[in-house]
């Protein structure tokens, strides 16, 4: 059996990739069942799994509740029926015989935030000391080492400079990772939007015109790009509050990823 001290660790090596991740605790048992009060399990939001509140059917059920949660982003509390009468429509049935009833409470944690900025100018600056205020884990990529480098940045868990095209292919982006583009070059910015769209980030945000914005959806439409992956696309950038300075787009582009970041994940 998993020590609980496994579990926990399961659980801060989720939350280190940068995954959401469920810790599941048997809160409450009435007759016969697997697992004691207390007992715990870890799940990924892809599913791996650290301890066992019983296995079986059980388990499969409570996983795919804590997946449920961790899209919700919301903690919850199960029921389920190991073979008593287990009446109500919030009683999960099992199919199991053990004659009991257990609840778990599931606990969903978020992993802190990352933040990846491509292109290190004038909107990028702000946006960075905005970011790292609110807890976000910054990386700078961008071409020009006079903009992206440590002096300007001092916040930034990563600063990636070089040849465009190569540094692009060498950033890590992930699924819960938030992209937004400000470096301004046309081309630059239609490249490092077709490459990150690709890596299907939780947000990309693409700083400039309903012009450009739109001529750069056309081509990666043209590409093959479907609209369901389009959905991440914010473009232009922000939130419209009337923002002018790079200080204001700068709130107004995080004000955006905040109401994206709590509304429930689909």
């Amino acid at each position: 059996m998993v020590a609980d001290i496994e579990v926990l660790k399961a659980i801060a090596k989720f939350l280190e990739e940068g995954k959401r991740a469920a810790l599941c605790t048997v809160i409450e048992k009435k007759g016969s069942g697997p697992r004691d009060v207390g007992a715990k399990m870890a799940v990924s939001e892809d599913g791996e799994i650290v301890g066992t509140i019983g296995g079986g059917d059980l388990e499969r059920f409570l996983v795919g509740e804590a997946l449920k949660a961790m899209k919700e982003g919301k903690p919850k509390k199960v029921v389920f029926s190991l073979g008593g009468k287990g009446e109500g429509e919030e009683i999960i049935k099992t199919g199991l015989i053990c004659g009991g009833e257990i609840t778990v409470f599931i606990d969903v944690m978020e992993p802190k935030l990352r933040l990846v900025l491509i292109g290190a100018g004038h909107v990028a600056l702000p946006l960075a000391k905005i970011a790292e205020t609110l807890g976000y884990r910054l990386t700078v990529i961008d071409d020009n080492d006079k903009l992206a480098n440590r002096e300007r940045f001092p916040m930034a868990e990563e600063i990636i400079t070089g040849d465009f095209n190569q540094i692009l292919d060498r950033v890590s982006i992930g699924f819960n990772d938030f992209v937004v583009i400000t470096h301004g070059e046309p081309e630059h910015d239609y490249l490092a939007l077709e490459k990150a769209i690709k890596r299907k980030p939780a947000y990309i945000g693409l700083l400039g015109s309903r012009t450009k914005a739109a001529s750069m959806i056309k081509r990666l439409r043209d590409m093959g790009v479907s609209d369901e992956d389009l959905k991440v696309l914010h473009a232009p950038v922000g939130l419209d509050i009337g923002a002018q300075t790079p200080g204001e787009i700068a709130v107004s582009i995080l004000a955006e990823i905040i109401k994206e970041k709590r509304q429930p994940h689909m």
